[in-house]
């Protein structure tokens, strides 16, 4: 059966990286994008205005293109959320609602709904967090992606929704911009570096955060999207990690390329609150022995990829 794929969020830093992966792969008039505004850069296929919020609209979404797969995209991140917790809280939670309610009635193949590090807090463990363990997040991101897993299992288990998800860590990229989350230092820090040769971090030069490349966040998505679902022991959200590393580190690796960068660190940031209840490393074995997941980045060649690509912009 020909695919028919629709991106809800496609603007943002996974979902443009996301479309094109998945254009190469079923084609550009399989996938169709759409946003609450128009792309910064020309859609290479369908585009629609869409928000998440509004049913009415989303539904004549669905009703025109009959979708096989749903990407769910559009979020309020950690640090923005904070700044403004109900909106976070409605555009993360009942939108989704709308999403999975939609599904259902049309009888969608597959739903992907990312979830985040953030559902874990200050009493989960710090280093190689479990699939399983004490979530107590304290962020309204983080508590709206643990309830947004609860749902999507609930409608799996109700429903015979076939939703999927991953528990991304801090997505680091060259090509898009990041979109307020308290792990974007990892990003801005290559930019400055390149542009003024200093960075000032707001999180302390000791904070450990597990990190992915964007490339590995990509494949690991159409991995996870592609399995059999036979083979999928977890409903609610993947963990998945590709490295962890402090400020300090990242801009050691950096030094490498441009010797002359120096990192100081402002202090009180209220980003360093957030990041203080989130893991340092994650422990992703249910991804690795369910869909054989593996990350092809390390530090090393994380740092490489995004100053060569950065100085070609």
């Amino acid at each position: 059966m020909e695919e028919s794929i629709i991106i809800i969020g496609s603007n943002g830093q996974i979902g443009t990286e996301l479309a094109t992966a998945l254009r190469l792969k079923y084609g550009e008039k399989s996938v169709v994008t759409s946003d609450i505004r128009q792309p910064n850069v020309p859609s290479q296929g369908p585009f629609e205005i869409v928000n998440v919020l509004d049913k009415e609209r989303l539904q004549s979404l669905f009703e025109k293109y009959k979708p096989t797969q749903v990407y769910l995209l559009a979020a309020v991140l950690s640090a923005v959320g904070e700044q403004h917790p109900k909106m976070a809280w409605d555009l993360n939670m009942i939108g989704l609602l709308n999403v999975l309610d939609l599904s259902v009635s049309y009888k969608v193949s597959k739903v992907f709904w990312p979830s985040s590090i953030a559902v874990f807090g200050p009493h989960s463990p710090k280093e190689e967090t479990p699939q399983y363990c004490i979530m107590d997040p304290n962020t309204v991101y983080g508590f709206s992606k643990q309830a947004g897993e609860r749902w999507c299992e609930y409608y799996f288990n109700k429903y015979g929704l076939d939703v999927r998800s991953i528990r991304y860590p801090g997505l680091i990229s060259w090509k898009t911009a990041p979109g307020g989350g308290t792990t974007d230092y990892a990003i801005h820090i290559f930019h400055e570096a390149l542009r003024n040769g200093t960075y000032a971090s707001f999180l302390s030069a000791e904070t450990r955060l597990p990190m992915l490349y964007m490339e590995d966040a990509i494949r690991g998505t159409l991995q996870l999207m592609d399995a059999p679902a036979e083979k999928l022991t977890i409903r609610s959200s993947y963990n998945l990690t590709g490295l962890s590393f402090t400020p300090e580190e990242l801009a050691e690796a950096i030094k490498l390329h441009i010797p002359t960068f120096s990192i100081t660190y402002t202090k009180n940031d209220p980003r360093q609150a957030i990041a203080n209840g989130w893991p340092s490393s994650i422990n992703d074995e249910y991804a690795r022995k369910d869909w054989n997941w593996k990350p092809q980045f390390n530090l090393s060649t994380l740092t490489e990829e995004m100053i060569n690509n950065l100085k070609k912009i």
